[in-house]
């Protein structure tokens, strides 16, 4: 999902004249940001910052982190992301990676570990049973070239609260009892939003991708968001679409009913396939 296995997704980066401009809704507003009060309704993505501006596809700033703030702007092609000291901050990045899941290119190396995984009865590939181990281990996982992480606090009570409301979702690798590595993404109908992942052991984030995407295939959800474009995420199959498309894309899939976020081991067919008999 990243250019690391144990990274976030990419976020879009502000410099430090731009993280120190936008800790006052003055300064904000100054620099043409639209700032939301609580409740308030989102601009549409297309008015985020374009190319030319210091913070491509930057949206808005302010607003709230509740559940209904977080539905409305999942559901709009839209994400929060900020760091310590700063408002919320709203995002619609153009162009968008997704990650089409028919799409999905499962290398031989880990085709191979995958179907070590899937016939190890001491393994297991679960979902929400421990979500919010999943998001704070992500939030304190180290990432190559960051100082810190976007998972503050404030995100981490945001998530777990959208989680409860059962729009956030983690997807958990287990060996032999212990939790090995996982992702945690938002799901708002058959809309599939990545967010980002973690590994204690190698390969146990792959193997949370592999089953997310496994899930979806099964229940017929087609596209992942991936939000920026990574070599790695590139490597796995995904690729950049218009803004313009993706918003579409998520407007159609949210409305349509949600699937059981519960995962069967028969999903991982769709992956694997199994031998036919002699």
């Amino acid at each position: 999902m990243t250019r690391s296995p144990a990274a976030p997704l990419r976020r879009p980066g502000v410099g430090a004249g731009e993280r120190r401009a936008c800790r006052r809704p003055y300064a904000v507003k100054a620099m043409n940001l639209p700032w939301l009060d609580p409740g308030e309704p989102f601009p549409e993505a297309s008015e985020a910052w374009g190319s030319s501006k210091p913070a491509p596809g930057l949206l808005a700033a302010g607003g709230a982190l509740d559940v209904d703030s977080l539905r409305r702007a999942y559901s709009a092609g839209i994400f929060p992301w900020f760091s310590e000291g700063q408002p919320i901050l709203w995002w619609s990045t153009d162009p968008r990676m997704v990650l089409y899941t028919r799409e999905f290119k499962l290398h031989r190396s880990m085709r191979k570990t995958l179907a070590r995984f899937v016939a190890d009865p001491r393994c297991e590939l679960r979902i929400d049973t421990h979500f919010s181990e999943v998001i704070h281990a992500c939030s304190m996982s180290e990432r190559p070239g960051q100082s810190g992480t976007w998972i503050v606090p404030q995100m981490v009570q945001a998530y777990e609260a959208f989680h409860r409301a059962g729009y956030a979702h983690s997807v958990e690798t287990w060996i032999e009892g212990r939790l090995a590595g996982g992702l945690y993404c938002v799901g708002i109908g058959q809309a599939v939003f990545g967010e980002s992942m973690f590994t204690r052991v190698a390969d146990a984030s792959k193997i949370a991708l592999a089953g997310l995407t496994a899930f979806c295939r099964h229940h017929g959800i087609g596209m992942i968001d991936c939000q920026q474009n990574t070599q790695h995420l590139a490597s796995l199959g995904a690729r950049e679409i218009a803004r313009a498309d993706f918003v579409a894309q998520v407007s159609q899939c949210a409305r349509k009913p949600p699937p059981r976020w519960r995962f069967d081991p028969v999903y991982w067919n769709s992956l694997l396939p199994p031998n036919p008999p002699a």
